[in-house]
């Protein structure tokens, strides 16, 4: 095996093991699925490998959430019970991140994101992960947003409140020490 960004083997190692018992810990999650097969196309990205690496380095305890079965990718949520705490007190986007003129956050969540080689979380792919477990239940996390509240300098975050998720809206360049975000990662 080779390495994958900066992963050893042996981390790689350890990381597949700690999937493998989430995996097999929470199959609610994910029904009919086999970690045999999700392990084999693991082992087939190695730069997928390493942005999981970075998910569980954060506290965002990934697993497989759906198989996409027309693009054959195995899909992984951040599943840890509130939004990870390695990714909290940022704000949205660069753009809030320049347009703070004091107390600015190390970084944006689009950015650490990027970074990390993993996408926010949109609306709809909060609200699926939401029917897995109660997630979100003291925290809250930054959502994929759409553009035109994004230009007016809007960002959405989402939480789970007396047992319903709730949608809200803040300003992009906010930023608190309970919201963080949640990442997706195809494979």
């Amino acid at each position: 095996m080779a390495e994958a960004r900066g992963l050893s083997l042996e981390q790689k190692e350890e990381l597949l093991k700690v999937l493998k018992e989430r995996f097999e810990n929470n199959m609610s999650r994910h029904n009919g699925m086999s970690w045999t097969e999700v392990q084999a196309r693991l082992e087939a990205y190695d730069e997928k490998v390493w942005s999981l690496h970075e998910m569980e380095k954060t506290g965002g305890e990934p697993d497989v959430v759906d198989y996409e079965k027309e693009q054959g990718k195995y899909v992984f949520f951040d599943c840890s019970a509130e939004s990870p705490k390695g990714r909290r007190s940022v704000c949205y986007d660069r753009k809030a991140l320049e347009s703070r003129k004091k107390h600015k956050p190390e970084t944006s969540a689009v950015d650490m994101a990027a970074s990390m080689g993993v996408e926010l979380l949109n609306e709809d792919q909060y609200r699926t992960l939401q029917k897995l477990g109660d997630f979100d239940k003291k925290t809250s996390s930054w959502v994929q947003t759409p553009e035109d509240i994004r230009d007016q300098g809007g960002a959405l975050f989402c939480d789970f409140r007396y047992g319903h998720v709730f949608v809200y809206h803040n300003g992009a360049e906010s930023y608190y020490a309970a919201r963080g975000f949640r990442g997706v990662v195809r494979v």
